[in-house]
């Protein structure tokens, strides 16, 4: 069982000591490295950015919170932080601890003046699962619905924006983050205000209505309802939708995983094409499958509306990868906001490695299973990538849609699915413009 909630001062402590120590220990590598061998300052800055990935991970984790959050986030951020650390902060994706129930008896009974046992019929004292801003206890009704229930921990919402303003400032005091400060600055925003509007339950409760209206006959995709009246602003009821965790799925036979797999990419495929409202947490514990090959969907706090403009540019600049057209994909790049021009030029030959390699997943029949695009990625990035690092940079209208795609990549490669994707995506893709010149003008 975790501790109870730190204080703000607790945390405020936690944070400048974690900065303190990645920043004190890339001060120290930077002034070994003057008199080393190329080959001995190298290997003591992996070894320096292990232990700063520890540290940041370890400290994350006790805080939960924002900070966590984003953490396990950045575990998939492969253009902003070392492979040492993000090896770090995979552990983040681990499900947290969970919170003492008195500690969850108290926020209930501070947002409806009631305790859990009067207000539903049942309730489970054993949470049903946890995570880094909340965690969720399975009860019943009144009258006899099975729900869940998602209680926020006290005082994450007051702490967000200190807790990520501590964390960029160790970002960049630990001399690992590969962008530009604007850049930065820019994602950071981002993460922000998804991370507000996600502390905001009764916000949560819209966008479940949202998704449960959209999907409504659709048998292939189940979103749970929101139980109104045990529902406010930092405790969300839910009727309870079972399925099986993915790790369960993966026992299903090949021809249930590729279903699976072709479900999951036409749900993110329309949100993203056609909605342009994206369910944009794709960490597992957040799905559950059954065997008929239908997907449950959880958790509706972090979802990005894209701006129609970014979409037309995302879909030309995939179309024109594809089709290996890269002065377009160049143009599209800049359009996206992730070419930063103060850098060097982009040679053609950089976009044909990464189309070759990123875009398999989607030029036809494709074993997931089998894949190794990350082992892969990082085999270039020592040489062929680091020369045009100061080229790209995490475009901040993306940083949602990319994180939705990474980690779904993910899923698949657990399931172990087969899927042949193109023919769906040309779909979207006959959309794109043909020419740059019908995109809108750069900004």
């Amino acid at each position: 069982m975790s501790e109870k909630p730190a204080t703000k001062g607790r945390r405020l402590l936690k944070l400048a000591s974690m900065t303190a120590q990645v920043a004190g220990g890339y001060a120290k590598n930077r002034i070994k490295s003057v008199f080393q061998s190329d080959e001995a300052s190298d290997a003591d800055r992996t070894q320096m950015y292990e232990k700063s990935g520890e540290v940041i991970a370890k400290t994350l984790g006790e805080l939960k919170g924002a900070v966590m959050k984003v953490g396990q986030m950045a575990s998939v951020a492969a253009d902003m932080l070392p492979k040492e650390v993000q090896d770090a902060l995979t552990s983040l994706q681990r499900e947290a601890p969970p919170m003492p129930f008195d500690v969850i008896a108290d926020q209930i009974e501070s947002e409806f003046s009631a305790a859990p046992e009067t207000l539903y019929r049942t309730f489970e004292r054993v949470p049903f699962a946890s995570a880094s801003i909340g965690q969720v206890h399975r009860a019943v009704t009144d009258d006899g619905r099975e729900v869940v229930v998602k209680v926020q921990y006290p005082g994450v919402d007051n702490a967000v924006d200190s807790d990520l303003a501590h964390l960029k400032l160790a970002l960049r005091a630990s001399g690992m983050v590969r962008v530009p400060k604007k850049s930065l600055d820019a994602v950071f925003e981002e993460l922000k205000a998804r991370l507000h509007e996600e502390l905001d339950y009764t916000n949560e409760a819209d966008n479940v209505r949202f998704f449960f209206e959209h999907y409504k006959g659709n048998d292939g995709v189940i979103v749970p309802e929101v139980v109104g009246e045990r529902s406010s602003g930092r405790v969300l009821t839910l009727t309870y939708e079972p399925g099986d965790h993915l790790d369960d799925a993966r026992g299903y036979d090949q021809a249930t995983r590729d279903l699976i797999a072709c479900n999951l990419f036409d749900v993110v495929a329309e949100q993203a094409f056609d909605l342009q409202v994206l369910h944009a947490d794709p960490n597992p514990a957040n799905f559950a499958f059954r065997p008929d090959g239908s997907i449950v969907l959880y958790d509706f706090g972090c979802v990005k509306r894209l701006d129609p403009d970014i979409v037309d540019a995302y879909l030309f600049t995939v179309r024109a990868s594809l089709e290996e057209r890269y002065e377009d994909v160049e143009e599209g790049m800049i359009r996206l906001g992730a070419r930063n021009l103060q850098g060097a030029d982009v040679p053609p030959s950089y976009y044909k490695v990464w189309r070759d390699l990123l875009g398999a997943p989607l030029l036809g029949p494709f074993d997931f299973g089998e894949a190794q695009l990350q082992r892969e990625a990082m085999k270039l990035v020592p040489g062929f990538m680091a020369k045009y690092m100061t080229s790209f940079q995490p475009p901040r209208e993306l940083v949602f849609l990319d994180r939705v795609v990474v980690g779904h990549y993910g899923t698949l490669r657990r399931l172990g699915a087969r899927a042949d994707f193109r023919p769906k995506l040309d779909a979207y893709l006959r959309r794109a413009p043909d020419d740059a010149a019908a995109l809108p003008p750069r900004a």
